[in-house]
């Protein structure tokens, strides 16, 4: 479809428990370089103070989830799912609260969105924060090949808004609650979509930090390999739904095999 020249930006927040960020996060977007857009923060049953903070902000749309769910990976789709709801936005960001954007990005992802029609889905690259240093991320294959490729997180995810009514439909579900909203599109873009683009420029803030959920995934650790098998399961899951050709890899025996022996 032809695009408006100065398109409307929705940004999405999924917020949690993260009152200690809220303010880096919303700073992050009052300060953007590009001005037509409109900021979403989804609260879900948090018991700081982040609504607090987040409402002494003007203009922003602020939803109290009162039932917050058993699994963390489905509550942010459900956030991301309601906060769109409401948003007006022909272009969607999504952004964790304790994450928070480069000055410039709003205006160069909705740039590029005008330059490629064909193109619904844009990544971003990261900048790992720590508490006292950052780390620039790059897009580099891995040694060992399986069914997914580097995925940046969640919050450098961006899409048209008619792309994401049709990609939630698809990854909305309960079952594997170890994997996350980014995983699930990652796997719909690469083997069904086919229509992103994954610029390699970093303008995104990714908080790496012991508060967040996913910390307790260290790296070859127990969780690491549970999870890891439970990708491979959604895979297998993915590829049967959408009749895709599904064989078992080298990655997946010595997954089961370090999960058995666990």
């Amino acid at each position: 479809f032809k695009l408006k020249k100065n398109l409307k930006a929705s940004i999405l927040i999924a917020n949690y428990n993260n009152q200690n960020f809220v303010n880096e996060c919303i700073k992050s977007l009052k300060s953007q370089s590009y001005k037509n857009l409109e900021i979403i923060f989804h609260d879900d049953c948090s018991k700081d103070k982040s609504v607090i903070v987040a409402s002494k902000y003007k203009s922003i749309k602020i939803i109290k989830n009162k039932i917050r769910g058993k699994y963390g990976s489905i509550n942010q789709i459900r956030a991301y799912e309601r906060a769109f709801r409401i948003s007006k936005g022909e272009i969607i960001f999504f952004l964790d609260s304790d994450d928070y954007f480069v000055k410039t990005k709003i205006k160069k992802i909705v740039n590029i969105f005008k330059s490629k029609d064909k193109i619904d889905v844009i990544y971003d690259l990261p900048i790992h924060k720590f508490e006292n240093n950052y780390l620039i991320k790059k897009n580099k294959k891995k040694f060992i090949n399986n069914y997914w490729p580097y995925i940046p997180p969640q919050s450098c995810i961006s899409m048209r808004r008619d792309f994401f009514k049709k990609i939630i439909k698809n990854i909305n579900f309960k079952k594997f609650p170890d994997i996350w909203m980014d995983f699930r599109i990652a796997i719909y873009l690469i083997y069904i979509a086919k229509n992103y683009f994954i610029l390699e420029s970093n303008l995104t803030y990714y908080r790496q930090s012991i508060l967040m959920e996913s910390s307790k995934f260290k790296f070859l650790s127990f969780l690491w390999w549970k999870r890891r098998m439970q990708a491979h399961n959604y895979i297998q899951y993915f590829f049967l739904k959408n009749k895709i050709n599904y064989k078992k890899n080298l990655d997946f025996y010595l997954t089961y095999i370090i999960n058995r022996i666990l």
